[in-house]
């Protein structure tokens, strides 16, 4: 049947204003569920916070957050996986400090993160313990200090493999005193903290959730805690910058989609995230977890992964560090 030119032109005109409309998605958003990729395995504090703000989304937004673990390439298999995912907000990555990190520990990646990702939110930021073994014969960092450089070499340090941030904050530290230490990589924090426990390392700087039991039972020696101000759960343990003046290092954690997903979906989300972040069940929840919330706008969470980027970089490139 032929349509008439006149009734041609109007259902030509109204599916070209349907076009222009937002997307159906970005006003109802979420329509089912919704995967959340961590690029480490369950049981993990990445694996944990998601876990926390995914059930929070959960119950606020109607639809399941369901927790994907996709380990591999130090969080780059996930990574990967949600750049190449339909940006329409229906996989979602959690984003932490190793994303800032591998983008110059790696030299062959098939994205660039700061371009091809979409931040949504940050939820949190995890201090870093500077500790030893008990045999080690200091108490501070300054003493620590001393003790490194009157052995050159001799001191060995642990990491949870290269590039994690146990072993940028290790080569940070050498930068920033002086001290000549070996670095042990291991291939993830629980054998690190195995032979730290046996005296086979002398020192690690280990993200606190993970060591402070070992460190209240006195089977470790904390000397500080790596973020600007002391921690709350910890307060009478210093910060290695009241010694080191300017050295901060930590684990933070937030969210992110593909790029180009609409507007709308991303301030969604990230004010539903920021008021679980408000509420005081869940900032109990993440200071149990050894953290502190971080809230912010999609902006701020992008400045955030900018300033880490180019801040592990420098590190990355002056130790050498390359990935396994």
């Amino acid at each position: 049947m032929k349509i008439p030119r006149r009734r041609f032109l109007q259902i030509a005109g109204a599916a070209a204003a349907l076009s222009r409309a937002p997307p159906a998605l970005a006003l109802d958003y979420p329509t089912r569920p919704v995967r959340f990729l961590v690029g480490f395995p369950a049981g993990g504090q990445q694996d944990i916070m998601a876990r926390l703000i995914g059930q929070w989304l959960s119950e606020r937004m109607g639809q399941q957050f369901l927790i994907e673990n996709r380990s591999g390439a130090g969080g780059n298999i996930a990574a990967e996986a949600v750049i190449n995912s339909p940006p329409d907000g229906y996989t979602m990555l959690l984003v932490g400090s190793p994303n800032a990190i591998n983008a110059t520990l790696y030299e062959k990646l098939n994205f660039v993160f700061l371009r091809d990702i979409a931040p949504v939110a940050s939820f949190a930021r995890t201090p870093l313990v500077m500790e030893v073994h008990p045999s080690v014969p200091v108490k501070t960092v300054p003493e620590f200090i001393a003790y490194a450089k009157a052995n050159p070499g001799k001191v060995n340090y642990a990491s949870a493999g290269n590039g994690t941030p146990q072993h940028v904050s290790g080569e940070l530290f050498k930068m920033m005193t002086g001290v000549n230490m070996v670095h042990v990589p291991y291939r993830g924090s629980a054998p690190a903290l195995i032979d730290m426990l046996a005296g086979q390392v002398q020192v690690m700087i280990d993200p606190l959730p993970a060591s402070i039991e070992h460190v209240r039972s006195g089977s470790l020696r904390a000397l500080a805690v790596t973020t600007t101000e002391r921690f709350p759960a910890l307060p009478n343990l210093p910060t290695v910058t009241e010694f080191v003046p300017g050295y901060v290092a930590d684990s933070w954690y937030g969210a992110g989609l593909p790029l180009n997903t609409p507007t709308e979906i991303v301030d969604k989300l990230n004010r539903e995230i920021n008021a679980g972040l408000a509420d005081p069940k869940m900032k109990a929840r993440i200071a149990d977890l050894g953290a502190t919330v971080l809230a912010g706008s999609p902006a701020d969470f992008r400045k955030m992964i900018e300033v880490e980027t180019e801040k592990w970089g420098k590190v990355v490139k002056a130790s050498g560090a390359r990935s396994e």
